[in-house]
């Protein structure tokens, strides 16, 4: 929300693109032009899987049906990656190997 984000420190940036967003065409541009997207299982996690777009998708212990039981891969979208949760309500330990594969994907690019 935009409280959250102004609870943020100031050396976390964060480009708040809402007011850009009409339609899901508007939000077919923005997603076009990242190089990666990070979501939890929402519309907008769909849309990027559907475009094919890099998208790394945060889901809860007990994930709807269709991201299946295990795994970080979907039949559904080729290009997202499932990090799923170990323990009911444990989301820092997603934000951890999140940030781990951030970490490794800055090395590879570098």
């Amino acid at each position: 929300s935009h409280e959250d984000l102004s609870e943020l420190p100031p050396h976390i940036q964060v480009q708040d693109l809402e007011s850009q967003i009409g339609d899901f065409g508007d939000l077919v541009v923005i997603l076009d032009q990242l190089d990666l997207v990070i979501s939890v299982d929402s519309p907008v996690a769909h849309l990027a899987g559907a475009l094919g777009e890099k998208t790394w998708l945060l889901l809860s212990h007990v994930a709807d049906w269709r991201w299946m039981l295990e795994g970080e891969t979907t039949p559904w979208y080729p290009t997202m990656r499932l990090f799923r949760q170990t323990r009911p309500g444990d989301w820092s330990g997603v934000i951890e190997r999140v940030a781990e594969a951030l970490h490794s994907e800055n090395l590879k690019a570098a």
